[in-house]
């Protein structure tokens, strides 16, 4: 009897569902998609869960164990794994230049989601770095719906209140590494539901090469047609929505299936908000400002703002700004903006040279505004993962400053070569990762360690992320030190002893640390030796000062599961924060009482201390 043909399909029909599933974990998912349109057999067989968990698996985005708590969220595992292969490129640290103190940004799984979370500058508790809370805020989240699709929501706090606004997530580049925040105009069809201009329809219909790009629009116009959309489609935050991002780390099992219960009810009620309007917004609730959020109906706005007409009435009738505010919609807000910038010229005709002199220059570099518009029948801010050129000068990218961004850090997992690569928590002072009695509160710096090699030179390059102090003293992106792994060091550890024991060095390397230059913008350097210790502590040493940095390598995501959450800032700042500043920008969160140095410290009083809430109040207010 002849055996079957070595390609005959019959031979994986024939493996048990187990032993398939384990097999399709060594296929891409394209690949599984390819084998199900073989035949009807291979379809049924290649559609199985078991073939899904496996590629869902296989991603690497979440543990085995957490899979099965996020299949009840989705329709099926193929559904889970179209929305992990969509949101894997956007997990890691993200970074924008200002506020120069910092603004990292860092993304991981929640709950069929993703999650922003933005660390906050502080100074290290008495618990150390791999002990102590780390303190965050919420920055957007991308949540799975049912059928794997995505949703964009922003967080943002204003006038002490929580909201949440939804919008839509473009296609996510696989090598993305640049998140933009930006408002998106798309054709939209509501149906009967919904009073729209056939005219207007018939005249974007079809004309999708015409649209005009967010990105051309001039700075002026992006910012207020970003600050006018996010206030329409933000929502109040119900109490369920407030809980928990994503859920504590497993050791405590009972608070563990806790947070999981209010981790699915909160899903279910953001998701709820997101999709209540189903389509059904007519133009009397955009004109008062109740509309959805992922859809705004633009007809409404080209009804009642003629473009020519409202510049020469905004130049002209001093009412205008109250009666565009009266109606809320997006032409109200956008040229009633105008009005406070024309308004400062003392006559119409300066108003109409200054608008003649600012709409001239804009054609010439800029889109307009009136064409974005014109270009669909719907608008909501979306959030746009791309991959853009970036020039870098010591592992920092070169940023422009006049985008709503963030920009990707490449956070590579060490290897045989390079072994010090990756994150690393650090504080000036030894012995490392713990405040003192007669030096409390040391600034805690997150630094990224990555490689360059050029000329037969490999060198470790140390790029500060993050800086826990009031007032910045380097430079966001710069490099605390360069050390050369060629070279080593024949300096000695100026602490050699501790009161336990000697200090076991494992390699030292000569290299150069930051220092005081020619300006906060080109600091200087001077000579110093990186420690390696058999502990994986490092240790860069300047020599004249013999001040020591030394460094942990972190778990970003364990301290997030142990940190406290603080309040967001406003949506748009919360997003990349556009205003260069060289103080803390974080300490003074609207409706928080403590500001991040005392709640850490606070915090870290309570678990060793028990205080009473009467003594907490007495300290609050002493």
């Amino acid at each position: 009897m002849l055996s079957p043909d070595p390609c005959d399909p019959s031979l994986l029909l024939c493996l048990p569902d187990d032993v398939f599933g384990m097999v399709s974990g060594f296929l891409l998912p394209r690949d599984a998609c390819n084998l199900s349109l073989c035949c009807k057999s291979l379809y049924a067989l290649a559609s199985s869960e078991k073939v899904w968990f496996s590629q869902c698996d296989m991603l690497g985005v979440v543990p085995s164990k957490d899979l099965v708590e996020w299949r009840e969220g989705v329709a099926s595992y193929k559904a889970l794994c179209r929305f992990l292969l969509s949101v894997k490129p956007m997990l890691g640290i993200w970074v924008y230049q200002n506020p120069e103190l910092g603004n990292l940004v860092y993304v991981m799984p929640g709950f069929v989601s993703v999650v922003g979370c933005r660390i906050i500058p502080q100074e290290l508790g008495p618990l150390g770095i791999q002990a102590g809370p780390i303190l965050w805020s919420t920055v957007f989240e991308v949540i799975g719906d049912f059928d794997g699709s995505a949703t964009f929501v922003l967080h943002g706090r204003e006038e002490g209140i929580d909201y949440v606004y939804c919008g839509s997530v473009k296609y996510i580049d696989e090598s993305c590494n640049t998140l933009l925040l930006e408002v998106e105009t798309r054709e939209h069809d509501y149906g009967s539901t919904m009073l729209q201009s056939r005219s207007m329809h018939e005249s974007t219909s079809g004309n999708n090469e015409a649209m005009v790009p967010f990105s051309k629009l001039a700075f002026s116009d992006r910012r207020k047609l970003l600050e006018v959309t996010v206030g329409l489609v933000r929502q109040d935050v119900p109490s369920m929505a407030a809980g928990p991002l994503f859920p504590r780390l497993r050791d405590d099992y009972d608070k563990f299936k806790k947070d999981l219960l209010l981790l699915k009810e909160r899903r279910a009620n953001l998701c709820q908000m997101c999709n209540h309007v189903g389509g059904q917004i007519d133009n009397e609730e955009i004109s008062q400002g109740a509309v959805g959020p992922m859809q705004l109906e633009l007809d409404d706005i080209r009804k009642s703002c003629n473009w020519s007409k409202d510049f020469s009435d905004l130049l002209n009738n001093g009412d205008v700004h109250t009666q565009y505010t009266k109606k809320k919609s997006i032409g109200g807000y956008f040229w009633g903006s105008f009005k406070h910038i024309l308004g400062k010229s003392s006559s119409v005709n300066e108003s109409h040279a200054i608008f003649k002199k600012l709409t001239s220059r804009r054609e010439i570099k800029h889109a307009r505004l009136e064409d974005f518009l014109r270009s669909a029948n719907s608008i909501g801010i979306t959030l746009k993962a791309s991959n853009v050129p970036l020039s870098s000068y010591r592992a920092w990218p070169n940023m422009p400053d006049n985008l709503f961004a963030l920009y990707k850090m490449p956070l590579r997992a060490p290897t045989p070569d390079q072994v010090y690569a990756g994150l690393w928590g650090g504080t000036f002072g030894w012995p490392p990762g713990k405040s003192s009695e007669d030096k409390p509160g040391k600034a805690l710096f997150f630094l990224l360690l990555s490689y360059e090699e050029s000329q037969e030179q490999k060198v470790l390059i140390a790029t500060k992320l993050l800086e826990g102090t009031n007032y910045v003293l380097h430079p966001n992106g710069s490099a605390m030190f360069i050390v050369d792994l060629n070279e080593p060091s024949s300096e000695p550890f100026p602490w050699g002893t501790n009161n336990d024991s000697l200090v076991d060095i494992k390699h030292a390397f000569t290299g150069e640390g930051i220092s005081n230059g020619y300006g906060f913008r080109y600091p200087g350097s001077k000579p110093g030796s990186l420690f390696a210790f058999q502990n994986g502590v490092l240790a860069f040493v300047w020599k004249d000062t013999r001040v020591v940095l030394s460094l942990q390598r972190l778990d970003l995501q364990e301290l997030l599961k142990k940190g406290e959450r603080v309040s967001s800032l406003p949506p748009i700042n919360n997003f990349s924060y556009l205003t260069k500043s060289y103080s803390n920008v974080f300490t003074g969160f609207p409706g928080s009482l403590l500001s991040p140095r005392l709640d850490l410290t606070l915090s870290c009083q309570l678990l060793y201390f028990k205080i009473s809430p009467q003594s907490l109040h007495v300290l609050l207010n002493s």
